[in-house]
């Protein structure tokens, strides 16, 4: 859920200096409980390479894609 710090922050509005690492370390914090980064994004109204973006800069460590594995062949 986003907080009031994220509401403040616009959609399209460029995010530098302590607030981008404010948010960084907001999202990490939530990414590290579970939350995905679409939910991220969405919540915040950045885009999910942004968020993803964010991600990465702060140094969390990224879960791998979810979902089903299209090479796994049965035996």
């Amino acid at each position: 859920m986003a907080d009031s710090n994220t509401a403040e922050l616009g959609k399209g509005k460029r995010i530098t200096g302590g607030d981008r690492s404010t948010l960084a370390d907001d999202l990490r914090k939530r990414y590290d409980g579970g939350e995905s980064i679409r939910s991220l994004a969405t919540s915040t109204n950045r885009s999910y390479g942004f968020v993803h973006r964010l991600l990465s800069e702060s140094g969390a460590t990224l879960r791998s894609r979810g979902g089903a594995n299209r090479n796994n062949k049965k035996a």
